[in-house]
C-alpha cells in the first residue's frame, strides 16, 4: 500500500504485508530516506528525520539560505554531483556548458496501479494489483527531470525501483552515470554478500564487512557474468539463514551492472544499483528520455531463508512469464557430453531409444548439427543443417525422435559468427570489431552487433525459420564469449558509450518476438553456464542453465548460491558421466542426481555406454523425480548447512573442508529442504564433501514443515557396488576374495549393497528443532543391514509426506 500525507513536502509511506518504506521532502526540496525494514506503524514523520543544527566539520553547507546541514550527512533517495554529497553519486550528467552540477529538486509525484511487465524496450515486473509510485525531480538550472519510480508488490514483500532522465533543454547532455536505486542506511554493522567466481565455479558467496572502503561488485564483460552476478545481499552482523536483518537486491538487467556500499565518515552506509558506469555515456539529446534497468529489493528480519522465499516467490510470480512460468518441466537428455561435435543421425537415435528407456521426455540435439561445424572454429551464422550429419534435416531427425515418443529440442547461439562462416563473407559489417583493427576473439568467434536493427531483423527472420522447420519443442540459446573492442558501426563517434546498452536492448527485442511467436517452446538461457543468470534473461526464457560445471561436488555449492537470490524453477542441472569431464572427480551416480534433482533435471551422459546397474539407477531416479517433480521444481526451498558455514562474515576461511581429517568442521555439509505450498510434502537432501574417520552420527532437521503436522520420513532406497568396499568384502565373506578378480567382480554384478532403512512418524516441530537422529555411517568397523554407506561425496535424500492430511 502507498500512502502519502501532506501536500508541500510530501511523506511517502510504502507498506508490504512485512515491510515498510518510507521518504519525505525536506523544505530544501532534497528527497530524505527516512526508513527501509520490518513494517511499522506510521502517521507522520516525528521521530525519524534527521535533526541538524550545524553542518559537520568542514562539509559544504547546501546553502546560504540553509547553512544548518550538508548532503554529505544526509540520508537521501538519490544524490547526484557538485553541491555537498561526496559520497557516491546515484547520477553524473555533463551539461551543454560542460559543467557536470546537479541539483535535482521535489517537483510532484502520481500515482497508478498495474504493471505490463515492459517498458521502453526494457523488461520489467508485472502485476495487475502492483502499486506505482513516480516522484518528479526537476534541474530548473540546467532542464532536466528526475523520475524516481517505485512499484510495491505487497504479498512478495518486494519494492522496486527505476528512475528516468527527461531533457527538457535547449541542448543534448551527457550521461555519465545514472543508477536505478539507492538507499542510505543508518550507522550500523553492516555484511555485504557477493556471488562471484569464473566459468564452472559461479556463485561462490563472498562476505565482506563494510567500512570506510567502498565495496563493488560488477561486471564489464558486457553479459550480466558470472564474475559477480548482480543478486547482492546486505545484512546485520550475526544475520544466519534463519534469524536477523537482510537486504536481498537484484538487477532486471544481463549487462554490465554495478552495485557498490559505501560507509561514510560519519558512519551511514549507501547502496547503490544500476548500469556499470564504466565505458558508458548515453547521449540525451532534447526532448529525449532514457529510462535505467528496473532494481529490485527486499527485507527480511526471517535470516537468508526468509529473504529467499521473498525472491523466490517474487521472481515466480512477477518476472516468469508465458505457457511454461508454472509448467512442470520435462526431463530431458542433452547430447553434448555424449557425443560433443560428432553427432550423426544413427548416434543420435541410439542415444535417443536409450533415453526413452529410462523414463527421458525430451531429446536436446546440442551443438555441431549446422553448417559445417565440427569444431568450434566455424560455422555460427549458418543456420542450415548439416545433411551429412542429418540426411533429413532438422525435420528428419525430428520427427524420427518423436516417432519413439520423445519431445526434441535443439541447440542454437543466435549473437555470434564465425569467420570462417557464409554470414561473416555476405555481413563482415555485422560483426562487433573495430575497423582496420585486429580483434582479440574468443572461443573462436565474434560478436554480432545487436545494437543495429539490421541484425536484429536478421536474426528474428533466421531463428524463426530454424524453429518453424520442424516440430520443436524446446531450444537452449547459448552466448559462449565476453564482449571486446566494442564498437557499433551503426552508430556515430559520439555514441560508442552507448554500445553495450544498446546491444541488451536489441537482444531483449529478439527474445520478446521470439517467445511471442512461439510460446510453446521451451526456452533456456545459456551463456557458458551461468555468465548470463539474470532477471532479465528470465523475463523471457524461464530457466537458465547454471553452470557448464556437472561434477555435483562443484554443483551443489554453486546451486546453493543461486538458491539464495532465485527459485529453483529457473536452475536447470544435469547428471554427467563418470570421471566428471569438467573436473576428473569421481562422485557416486546417486550423489550426482540427488544434488541434480533440486530443481529442473537433466542428463547429459552417454547412456548408449553406461552399465546395466548405472542405467537401472537412472530409471529408478527419473521414475522417483517425476513423482516428486512439482515439489523440486515449485517448492519452497531452505537451506540448511552449507560450505558457506565455513566461513566468516570477512570472508576468510574457518576451516574449508579438506583442511583437516581428523575433525568435522562447519561447511564440510550441505543440506537442503523443498516443501510443497500446502506444507503437507516435502524432499530433504543431505551431502557431505569428505569422509571422517569415527564419525558415525547424523542429524537431520528438516526446515519449513508444519509444527502441527505429523509426517513421515523416509529414505530413498539406493543400491551400490560391493566393490567399493574393496578387499572389506572379506570382513562379512565366507570364502576369501581377492580384490578386482574375476571371483569380486561376478559377486558384484549378481549382489548389491542396499542403502540402509531410515523410517520414521513424527510432527513437523520434532523433525525441525529436535532432528531426526539417521543411521549410524560407516565407521572403519563393524557392518550390517542398518549402516549407513555415507563416503566421500555421499548423499541421502529423504521424503516426507504427511499422515493423515
Amino acid at each position: 500500500m502507498i500512502t502519502v500525507k501532506g501536500d508541500k513536502c510530501p511523506l511517502f509511506i510504502l507498506d508490504t504485508e512485512h515491510t515498510t518504506y518510507a521518504m519525505k521532502v525536506l523544505g530544501s526540496g532534497h528527497m530524505e530516506h527516512l526508513y527501509y525494514g520490518r513494517k511499522i506503524r506510521l502517521d507522520s514523520e516525528d521521530g525519524l528525520t534527521e535533526q541538524h543544527e550545524f553542518a559537520p566539520g568542514t562539509s559544504v553547507v547546501y546553502s546560504a539560505e540553509q547553512k544548518n546541514f550538508s548532503l554529505e550527512d544526509m540520508r537521501l533517495e538519490m544524490s547526484s554531483y557538485g553541491k555537498g554529497d561526496v559520497r557516491e553519486a546515484f547520477i553524473e550528467v555533463v551539461n551543454p556548458d560542460g559543467s557536470m552540477t546537479s541539483d535535482l529538486l521535489y517537483s510532484e509525484y502520481s500515482q497508478s496501479t498495474g504493471r505490463d511487465g515492459g517498458s521502453e524496450g526494457l523488461p520489467t515486473s508485472y502485476g495487475p494489483s502492483a502499486e506505482v509510485l513516480t516522484i518528479t525531480l526537476s534541474d530548473k538550472a540546467n532542464g532536466l527531470s528526475l523520475e524516481l519510480i517505485y512499484t510495491v508488490y505487497s504479498e512478495t514483500d518486494v519494492i522496486t525501483r527505476m528512475t528516468r532522465l527527461t531533457n527538457f533543454s535547449d541542448s543534448a547532455v551527457r550521461i555519465r552515470k545514472i543508477m536505478s536505486t539507492q538507499i542510505d542506511f543508518d550507522p550500523d554493522n553492516y555484511v555485504f554478500t557477493t556471488f562471484t567466481g569464473a566459468w564452472a565455479r559461479e556463485m561462490k558467496r563472498t562476505d565482506m564487512s563494510v567500512s570506510s572502503a567502498r565495496l563493488v561488485n560488477s561486471t564489464y564483460t558486457g553479459n550480466s557474468s558470472n564474475r559477480a552476478n548482480p543478486f547482492v545481499m546486505l545484512s546485520k552482523r550475526g544475520c544466519t539463514e534463519d534469524y536477523g536483518d537482510v537486504y536481498g537486491f537484484n538487477l532486471v538487467y544481463s549487462g554490465n551492472h554495478y552495485e557498490s556500499v559505501e560507509k561514510s565518515p560519519y558512519g551511514k552506509v549507501r547502496f547503490l544499483s544500476g548500469i556499470n558506469p564504466d565505458s558508458f555515456e548515453w547521449k540525451l539529446e532534447k526532448g529525449e528520455s532514457f529510462l535505467t534497468p528496473e532494481a529490485v529489493m527486499t527485507y527480511s528480519h526471517r535470516g537468508y531463508n526468509g529473504m529467499s522465499g521473498q525472491m523466490h516467490d517474487f521472481v515466480s510470480k512477477h518476472i516468469l512469464r508465458g505457457p511454461w512460468k508454472d509448467r512442470l518441466r520435462p526431463v530431458l537428455l542433452n547430447s553434448w557430453e555424449a557425443s560433443y561435435f560428432k553427432i550423426s543421425e544413427g548416434k543420435l537415435l541410439r542415444l535417443a531409444r536409450k533415453a526413452k528407456q529410462v523414463g527421458i521426455e525430451l531429446f536436446v540435439m546440442d551443438d555441431g548439427w549446422f553448417g559445417e561445424r565440427n569444431d568450434d572454429t566455424t560455422s555460427l551464422g549458418d543456420w542450415f543443417p548439416d545433411t551429412g550429419k542429418l540426411p533429413g534435416g532438422l525435420k528428419g531427425i525430428c520427427d524420427k525422435v518423436r516417432a519413439l515418443g520423445l519431445d526434441f529440442g535443439i541447440w542454437v547461439e543466435p549473437e555470434m559468427v564465425s569467420r570462417e562462416s557464409g554470414l561473416y563473407l555476405a555481413h563482415p559489417e555485422w560483426a562487433m570489431e573495430i575497423p582496420g583493427k585486429e580483434h582479440s576473439e574468443g572461443r573462436n568467434q565474434i560478436i554480432l552487433d545487436l545494437s543495429s536493427k539490421e541484425v536484429q531483423d536478421h536474426i528474428i527472420r533466421v531463428m524463426s525459420h530454424v524453429f518453424s522447420s520442424a516440430d520443436i519443442s524446446y531450444v537452449k540459446w547459448d552466448m559462449n564469449r565476453n564482449f571486446s573492442d566494442v564498437f557499433s558501426r551503426s552508430l556515430p563517434p559520439d555514441r560508442q558509450g552507448e554500445v553495450t546498452h544498446r546491444y541488451i536492448l536489441g537482444l531483449y527485442r529478439i527474445m520478446k518476438e521470439l517467445t511471442e511467436k512461439f510460446p510453446e517452446i521451451l526456452f533456456e538461457g545459456c551463456a557458458s553456464g551461468g555468465n548470463r543468470f539474470d532477471l532479465g534473461i528470465l523475463s523471457y526464457f524461464p530457466q537458465i542453465w547454471g553452470s557448464d560445471d556437472t561434477d555435483a561436488a562443484v554443483r551443489a555449492e554453486i546451486q546453493n548460491g543461486y538458491s539464495y537470490g532465485y527459485p529453483m524453477s529457473c536452475v536447470t542441472s544435469h547428471v554427467s558421466d563418470c570421471p566428471n569431464h569438467q573436473t576428473l572427480r569421481r562422485t557416486p551416480i546417486e550423489t550426482r542426481f540427488n544434488v541434480a534433482s533440486f530443481g529442473v533435471l537433466g542428463y547429459e551422459c552417454n547412456l548408449v555406454d553406461m552399465s546395466k546397474d548405472d542405467i537401472d539407477a537412472v530409471t529408478a531416479q527419473i521414475a522417483m523425480y517425476k513423482k516428486w517433480r512439482e515439489v523440486m521444481q515449485f517448492g519452497r526451498f531452505y537451506r540448511g548447512s552449507s560450505v558457506n558455514d565455513s566461513r566468516s562474515c570477512d570472508g576468510d576461511a574457518l576451516g574449508a573442508p579438506g583442511m583437516s581429517l581428523l575433525e568435522v568442521l562447519p561447511g564440510n555439509d550441505t543440506s537442503w529442504t523443498v516443501v510443497s505450498p500446502d506444507r503437507s510434502s516435502a524432499v530433504s537432501m543431505t551431502m557431505q564433501f569428505l569422509t571422517h574417520p569415527n564419525a558415525q552420527w547424523g542429524v537431520l532437521k528438516p526446515k519449513g514443515l508444519e509444527e502441527s503436522f505429523k509426517y513421515h520420513i523416509a529414505g530413498r532406497k539406493m543400491k551400490f557396488d560391493l566393490r567399493e568396499f574393496g578387499g572389506l568384502i572379506n570382513y562379512v565373506a565366507p570364502i576369501h576374495v581377492k580384490q578386482d578378480s574375476l571371483q569380486h567382480r561376478t559377486i558384484a554384478r549378481f549382489y548389491k549393497m542396499r542403502s540402509e532403512e531410515e523410517s520414521h512418524d513424527m510432527y513437523g516441530d520434532a523433525m525441525m528443532y529436535a532432528g531426526v537422529h539417521l543411521r549410524s555411517a560407516f565407521a572403519s568397523g563393524g557392518y550390517n543391514e542398518n549402516m549407513r554407506y555415507y563416503p566421500d561425496f555421499g548423499s541421502r535424500i529423504y521424503t516426507i509426506e504427511r499422515i493423515g492430511g
